[in-house]
């Protein structure tokens, strides 16, 4: 399972004033914490960076490419600020994301042929939330037919079926365990699926947020998530994902394996 570190993100107060500020080392330290604690994948997320967003982009992949030797995933809604940063990425990259929305879905899938990126795909489009899982696996073979027209490899795909809130949507969470399954039937071999893991927790009080991240992954894992945006700060999290590695037999078990 891969783990995508969630925590570059302009949200952020303290990384939001380094980007304002062009400061990189705050943007720097993290970047570094989250490959320790076991991050395979940097989301950087600048938001829809309307003011200055191409350079923004620019300026911060090649700040974290100073001390990360990782694949990143590039997040903006901003198409411009995306191709700058796709340009000066060094490994292949991620695009975060690609909805079933037809303009976005245009132009985020051309800039995956120009620029050869993988794709994270999300099963929304403009007219809101997908109600079930269903309308999910619709949006899904809309995002494949663009890949085919645009010449983008299949294995370069990774379907979202978009994770929301339990505390306002609480049916949505079996929802979008059917989906995944549903995904994976899409293509021989299987498709492979992520998802933004807290978005399961957003609003819930602060101390039921790691159980609900945690067992939530479970039993994502239990249908073949692939991937997850996820706060790799979280150990107890982390061992999760270091158990469902073992237990998929993608690594080789051993005692000490949570070391």
């Amino acid at each position: 399972m891969l783990i995508i570190g969630e925590k570059i993100n302009v949200i952020s107060k303290v990384i939001g004033s380094a980007m304002k500020d062009r400061d990189p080392k705050p943007i720097q330290d993290l970047a570094v914490a989250q490959i320790e604690a076991g991050a395979n994948v940097l989301d950087i997320n600048i938001g829809p960076a309307r003011k200055n967003g191409t350079e923004m982009m620019e300026w911060i992949v090649n700040a974290v490419q100073e001390v990360a030797d990782v694949t990143l995933c590039l997040d903006t809604t901003n198409a411009e600020a995306m191709e700058a940063g796709l340009k000066v990425c060094k490994k292949q990259p991620i695009i975060n994301s690609a909805s079933g929305e037809p303009n976005r879905l245009e132009t985020m899938m051309g800039l995956a042929a120009k620029y050869n990126a993988k794709v994270i795909g999300l099963t929304m489009t403009e007219t809101g939330i997908p109600r079930d899982a269903n309308e999910r696996m619709a949006i899904a073979v809309d995002i494949m037919a663009k890949m085919a027209e645009k010449g983008v490899p299949m294995e370069n795909l990774y379907l979202d079926p978009l994770i929301l809130p339990i505390a306002v949507a609480q049916e949505q969470a079996q929802e979008a365990i059917e989906a995944i399954k549903m995904f994976r039937q899409l293509n021989d071999p299987p498709l492979k699926t992520v998802v933004g893991l807290s978005n399961i927790s957003n609003g819930a009080p602060a101390e039921t947020k790691p159980l609900l991240d945690r067992t939530y992954l479970a039993m994502l894992a239990t249908v073949g998530l692939d991937a997850v945006i996820a706060n790799p700060f979280d150990k107890e999290l982390m061992d999760v994902v270091k158990t469902v590695r073992v237990l998929r037999n993608e690594v080789l078990y051993c005692h000490s394996y949570l070391k």
